[in-house]
């Protein structure tokens, strides 16, 4: 493994009736607060109103963005810094979940920002600074309550790109189970979909000698795994709400990469799509990600070998590695197949007439991925092997 250094300045808050400690942690911030959230799912629910109830005990200043779309977009970001900059915002509360999150980053860095927040999210500028948030996290899925890191479309150019600094980190994140209870099941399973996939894109990796993080991302996938049928079919049960909602933070707050960096390949390609036809990104990923596998299963054979047997149970009695690899391929597949997520890009009605179009948004910054480079032939060879 490479020499490392691990930061990750995240207060972890977990657990049943946690909300409360939002008396605890906000007032250190100041006292005027823009609540950021998406469709109206926390009104629903009754989480906006416990959440108002706590900010009006604390007497601040409560100012409001909602609306906030899954694929977060720049114009409800460019809204939320305007609020920022003209009230004087101290500090940002998401309650929600990644894509919330997402926007709240943006929002945060973008009101310690000049120019327009695109610039940030294109890599114009670098946000050396950004509004104290924090968040209150209601969906299993991106880990963007406990890492830096923020996706965000910009719908009118259809461009979707990742981006983050080390001033995004949330300064505390509470995770109460309860407050997932009302996530539909199709939400439940992309959001294990992302999960996993998070894992897979530390996973592929050229680096030698990480016997610790090998395990640890394959005791994070069995995990899931034995879980996630359980909880579909039983949404509103706190244990099973509990381990899932608990790895989908671990999956993506750099406790996995110490010593290495992964591929990324997959989110890219998967970006491009939702850019231009507004899918779920777990949906997406479920699609993508064992064709990416099946494409580049030649680069390191033994790395697929060993996810499935250890993690698949393929028994590799008499297969080389490359038809061991491939059987845990096509048993990922099953498996996500047998939770509800999709597998075509025809179960969104997407047919191969923008191929081109997304393969170009995919290739912007040119050759991407680590596990191997990518070239503009790769990605529209996986494209058309998802039609």
């Amino acid at each position: 493994m490479k020499n490392f250094t691990y930061y990750n300045p995240t207060k972890l808050i977990f657990g049943k009736g946690q909300l409360e400690q939002l008396k605890t942690e906000l007032p250190q911030y100041g006292k005027k607060v823009l609540l950021v959230y998406g469709g109206g799912s926390i009104k629903r629910n009754g989480l906006y109103d416990e959440v108002v109830s706590l900010l009006n005990d604390m007497d601040v200043t409560l100012f409001e963005l909602s609306g906030v779309e899954p694929n977060p977009r720049i114009s409800t970001a460019r809204k939320g810094v305007d609020i920022c900059k003209s009230e004087g915002i101290e500090f940002i509360l998401a309650v929600g979940g990644g894509s919330v999150i997402d926007c709240a980053k943006l929002i945060a860095a973008g009101a310690k920002y000049d120019g327009d927040a695109w610039d940030l999210v294109t890599k114009k500028a670098r946000a050396k600074e950004a509004l104290p948030f924090g968040t209150v996290l209601t969906l299993a899925a991106t880990g963007s309550e406990m890492n830096s890191g923020s996706v965000i479309t910009n719908w009118e150019t259809k461009e979707k790109y990742g981006w983050g600094s080390p001033a995004t980190f949330p300064r505390f994140s509470i995770l109460d189970p309860v407050n997932t209870f009302t996530v539909p099941r199709d939400q439940t399973v992309y959001g294990i979909v992302d999960m996993m996939s998070h894992v897979f894109e530390h996973y592929f990796h050229l680096e030698e000698n990480t016997l610790m993080q090998d395990r640890m991302c394959e005791s994070l996938l069995l995990t899931v795994m034995e879980t996630a049928p359980k909880l579909i079919n039983d949404l509103e049960n706190y244990e099973h709400r509990a381990t899932i909602l608990y790895n989908g933070t671990m999956a993506l707050n750099g406790m996995l990469s110490m010593g290495y960096q992964g591929d990324w390949a997959t989110h890219n390609i998967e970006h491009a799509v939702s850019a231009v036809y507004d899918i779920p990104h777990g949906g997406g990923l479920a699609i993508l990600f064992p064709n990416w596998m099946k494409h580049n299963l030649q680069v390191k054979p033994e790395r697929f070998k060993q996810l499935a047997i250890r993690v698949f149970g393929v028994d590799p009695t008499g297969k080389t590695a490359e038809e061991v690899g491939l059987e845990g391929i096509e048993k990922l597949r099953q498996f996500w197949n047998s939770i509800g997520a999709p597998s075509r890009l025809a179960d969104y009605d997407i047919d191969d007439s923008q191929l081109e179009v997304m393969a170009d948004k995919a290739m912007i910054n040119g050759e991407f991925g680590r596990f191997k480079k990518l070239k503009h032939e790769d990605v529209l060879a996986i494209y058309r092997a998802s039609l």
